[in-house]
């Protein structure tokens, strides 16, 4: 009988799944629903130069490979429940779908601040930057002259900092951390991007929070937790993300943190792994042996892809049912990688810095103040590496970052 691979997000990582399950010999039916209106596309350029340039869907959708040409897509539904047991999900339409597999690969939302003040709307003057569609509301409102307060100083709150300024914006970022990106950078090299955006005149508040956002139908002033008032046009809330998996609930999982995973991201339970499920993307919470065994969420650029191909492959091995055992052991340890333009600041990334010792960062190459190669240690290993330039040079350090396992 014919087979149907249900895959629970239309984003990247769903993508990538559907991919991965043709390339691997899955010929059945594959079903892709998605909340969004919009075909796979490229997130990262959101917050980078598509904000500051083309935002059309267009130039950043993603092209599907020829193998799965034939997948069917539903856009602008999502799932609201699954019972695992009965292998089957109902989605926001009220259908319940049935499946032999299931990709899980939902993803992440923005999270909101919560403090008293207007919706949480773009008519609202607050903005977030996840979908095509938050970041074509968000360049409406980056308009020349514009008092913009961005809440959040990681990586997409810098990024969108960068651009409004280069679109002629008056900007001011706000967080708690002493330092901008200071969890994956470290103080140093933080401190010194800081003095960068600063010589292009963002304005940083840190180590405060936001009292309140002032205004009736829109904010009007943002009342830091220090008393201070600041005057604003456009509200960006960049403050992370929490995990769309809510949707799984009740079936015995691990959703502490997005969906706990062995390492062929089959779901954990207290009574072993789920066959037949395979989570991908950012909500997959996985152990990755090049560095340990604990497993960890990560939202790196690279993480969907990986794990799409990962799932595509255990998932074309468990419906076949030859070799499935061998695929479920086989090595996989993804190396994950970033980057983040900001001004003139090209940052490339490898590995998972925020696991170094606090003592263990040091520059590699070149100078901090210039170009430059930061290694992160944790004790002799190094972990993660970042270059701000030197693009060629920090290719090299790819290889040496973690500790592969043998392969037999």
């Amino acid at each position: 009988m014919a087979q149907r691979v249900l895959v629970v997000g239309a984003g990247m990582a769903g993508l990538r799944s559907a991919e991965g399950l043709r390339a691997h010999g899955y010929a059945d039916e594959i079903l892709v629903v998605g909340d969004e209106s919009w075909a796979p596309y490229n997130r990262p350029p959101l917050s980078k130069e598509a904000l500051h340039g083309d935002l059309s869907h267009d130039r950043l959708v993603f092209r599907v490979r020829a193998n799965a040409s034939d997948v069917t897509w539903r856009h602008g539904v999502s799932a609201t429940s699954a019972d695992l047991a009965a292998r089957t999900v109902t989605l926001s339409d009220g259908e319940t779908v049935s499946y032999d597999a299931l990709v899980a690969a939902t993803g992440v939302s923005a999270r909101r601040l919560q403090v008293p003040g207007p919706p949480q709307t773009a008519a609202g003057r607050r903005h977030v930057i996840r979908t095509l569609d938050d970041a074509i509301g968000l360049r409406a409102a980056l308009v020349p002259g514009a008092k913009v307060v961005v809440l959040g100083a990681g990586f997409i709150g810098c990024e969108v900092a960068a651009t409004a300024v280069k679109l002629g914006c008056e900007v001011r970022c706000v967080a708690i951390d002493p330092y901008p990106m200071v969890r994956p950078l470290g103080p140093e090299l933080a401190a010194e991007l800081q003095r960068r955006h600063e010589e292009q005149g963002v304005v940083f508040h840190l180590g405060v929070g936001v009292a309140e956002l002032v205004g009736d139908h829109h904010v009007t002033d943002v009342v830091l937790t220090d008393g201070t008032r600041l005057e604003t046009d456009v509200v960006l809330e960049a403050l992370g993300s929490h995990c769309n998996s809510g949707w799984l609930e009740g079936n015995d999982l691990d959703l502490a943190d997005g969906v706990r995973t062995d390492t062929a991201l089959r779901p954990w339970r207290e009574s072993g792994m789920l066959d037949g499920v395979a989570v991908a993307g950012d909500i997959a919470r996985f152990p990755n042996l090049r560095f340990d065994e604990r497993p960890l969420r990560v939202e790196h650029w690279s993480i969907p892809t990986d794990t799409g191909r990962r799932a595509g492959a255990v998932l074309a091995a468990y419906l076949s049912g030859e070799g499935y055992d061998d695929v479920v052991a086989a090595s996989w340890e993804p190396l994950p990688s970033f980057w983040s333009d900001q001004f003139d600041i090209r940052l490339q990334s490898y590995g998972m810095p925020g696991l170094a010792d606090p003592d263990g960062i040091r520059v590699l190459e070149g100078d901090l103040h210039d170009e430059c190669v930061v290694g992160y240690h944790r004790g002799e290993e190094l972990v993660g590496v970042v270059g701000v330039g030197m693009l060629r040079v920090v290719n090299t350090y790819r290889d040496k970052v973690g500790h592969p396992t043998p392969t037999s």
